[in-house]
């Protein structure tokens, strides 16, 4: 018969004071090795049993200075040394710019080595079994039940003596706990061929699903319909069309709608006997007439087409817009010198200005007009 290696006792209690008052006696009586269980916490627990900060928290702190270090010297390695630019004339190594991501850094650190020292120190991966699991103690404790254990290897601890001093204590059931018989070493585990298995199993699944994700998955373009259209893109090829251009030219004899050409481009005569402007005025109208004004004739007309440029002679300037001749001019002349410039001094605003907005400047040019040759009128 193998004879079965002794873990500890273990006790149990049906009332939350008593399991802190047997846990304050079992301090008080010396002994180091020992642990409480409670279906849920209990205020004051960890002081009566004199618990030592856990060092779980240094490793946190460690591995998150790694990273906020690592990522440090990184970024300033790269900005700095490897590949240096000048960004908005910031120095090479900005670091205000990084603070987000090293606050990330040391929480990414230190959460994932915080996991892997739980796993892998204190709960001795891959060892993933305790002699308590799968015993009446665990079921009751997890219920309606509290416990104290109280292992073997602590010095106090007396096969005979430790039970009868926790059943003098008031708990309910006192039981030895004994390790399983094929409680193997943890070099054994590590050798174990279930457990080398799983890790190739897990390696290879992570590889393909590594694979699969970053070079299959990334190339699946979802709402396809939005992304492949039947039609061609500006300054692409075409195997359609017999020249290869998918750009087509207007069809001869055409013209866009609402995008009539200009008729007079050579005959500024007939521009001015035929034209009228075709938009009444109003105060939309004639703010854009203000703003495009403004914008484009100010410079060289002045704010009140005085004809004080601001240009400070680079250009030529024009004449007033309030002499007789220019004021008793048809609009037809200001829209065709705004289309199509004015002997080569004044360029052509075609492109910049659209077709209601240059007679919005025409009225605008009028109220200026007017409003330098008003006349009195007499009082009614």
């Amino acid at each position: 018969m193998v004879e079965r290696k002794l873990y500890g006792v273990t006790a149990l209690f049906d009332d939350p004071g008593k399991v802190q008052s047997a846990a304050k006696a079992v301090t008080n009586e010396g002994y180091k090795d020992f642990d409480t269980y409670t279906p849920y916490p209990i205020h004051g627990l960890d002081s009566v049993m004199k618990l030592k900060r856990s060092y779980i928290g240094v490793v946190t702190l460690v591995m998150g200075m790694i990273g906020v270090v690592s990522l440090v010297l990184f970024t300033w390695w790269t900005n700095s040394v490897d590949f240096p630019l000048v960004i908005g004339g910031k120095p090479y190594f900005a670091w205000p710019d990084y603070v987000p991501l090293l606050f990330e850094m040391g929480v990414l650190f230190g959460a994932v080595s915080t996991v892997i020292a739980l796993l892998a120190i204190w709960l001795g991966l891959p060892r993933n079994s305790h002699p308590l699991h799968d015993t009446d103690f665990i079921r009751r404790i997890s219920d309606d039940r509290f416990g104290i254990s109280i292992e073997a290897k602590d010095p106090k601890f007396d096969q005979n003596r430790t039970p009868a001093f926790l059943q003098k204590l008031g708990a309910e059931k006192v039981e030895l706990a004994y390790y399983e018989v094929d409680n193997y070493s943890l070099k054994q585990l590590a050798l174990d061929p279930k457990f080398v298995t799983a890790i190739i199993v897990v390696a290879v699944g992570t590889f393909f699903l590594t694979y699969f994700l970053f070079n299959r998955m990334e190339q699946i373009r979802p709402w396809s319909s939005l992304n492949i259209q039947e039609k061609v893109m500006p300054e692409t090829r075409s195997a359609f069309y017999s020249d290869g251009f998918a750009m087509r030219p207007p069809v001869a004899g055409t013209v866009a709608r609402s995008q009539m050409p200009y008729e007079f481009t050579k005959d500024q005569t007939s521009a001015q006997k035929y034209m009228a402007n075709p938009i009444l005025p109003s105060q939309h109208v004639m703010e854009v007439g203000q703003r495009d004004f403004n914008i484009y004739c100010s410079p060289c007309h002045g704010y009140f087409a005085d004809g004080d440029s601001r240009l400070q002679g680079q250009f030529p300037s024009p004449p007033s817009l309030h002499t007789d001749s220019l004021r008793l001019v048809p609009d037809g002349f200001y829209y065709d010198v705004i289309t199509n410039g004015f002997q080569g001094i004044m360029p052509s605003y075609d492109r910049q200005i659209p077709r209601d907005e240059r007679w919005a400047i025409i009225w605008y040019i009028r109220a200026l007009q007017k409003s330098e040759h008003a006349e009195a009128t007499a009082a009614k």
